[in-house]
Order: C-alpha cells, then structure tokens, then sequence
C-alpha cells in the first residue's frame, strides 16, 4: 500500500483551535449529524464528540471561575508586554545617542593655503 496524498485522503490530527469550533458550529447548527459533519471533514465522529466533551469542561469552568483561566492569559501578555517596551526602551536610547552625534556641529578642518 503506497501512502500518496490525494484529496480523498481523511485529514489527519493535530487539529487547530479554528479548525475544531468551525467543526463544532457546523454540527451543532443543527442542519447535520455528528457522522455526517465529521465524515465530511475527514475526521471521526469520536473527536467531534470528544471536542464538544472539552469545550463543554471548559464553558463550565469559566461559569465557575471566571477569572481563574484568564490568568495564564494575562500573565503570558504581561510577560510579552515587558520584553517589547525593553526593546522600545533600548531602540529610543539608540535613536537619543543618533540624534546627539548628528546634531554636533561639523568641526571644519583647517584650510592650508596652496
């Protein structure tokens, strides 16, 4: 049996974020079943279920504690935040100490007569 990619061919995991809930929001629209969506995404029916199971965890979770997830969140962001204005912080020196050297007035050479 020769592995070639064709069109037919069933996707393969990992999924992403985005790809999961357009799965989800085609199911659950109502207008088809778990099976059909998932056979007409090339995915078993098991993930769609299994990817509703989690996202259900994680609506009932944020009901619960709302801020308990957002932490991690603003804590990555704080993190990324801090290394950006560090960057901006030495970028804004450089530009000072350009400033400072082209802003000196020329110093003329002395003109030896010919």
């Amino acid at each position: 049996m020769t592995m070639e990619t064709t069109e037919n061919q069933k996707r393969r995991g990992p999924y992403d974020e985005a790809f999961r809930r357009e799965a989800l929001r085609l199911w659950k629209s109502g207008r088809r079943s778990a099976r059909t969506v998932a056979r007409e995404l090339g995915i078993s029916a098991a993930s769609l279920y299994s990817w509703a199971h989690t996202e259900k965890e994680y609506l009932e979770a944020a009901a619960v504690s709302p801020g308990a997830k957002l932490v991690p969140d603003l804590q990555a962001e704080v993190a990324r935040l801090r290394v950006e204005n560090e960057k901006l912080r030495r970028q804004r020196e450089i530009l000072k100490k350009t400033l400072a050297i082209l802003s000196e007035p020329l110093k003329s050479a002395p003109i030896a007569p010919p």
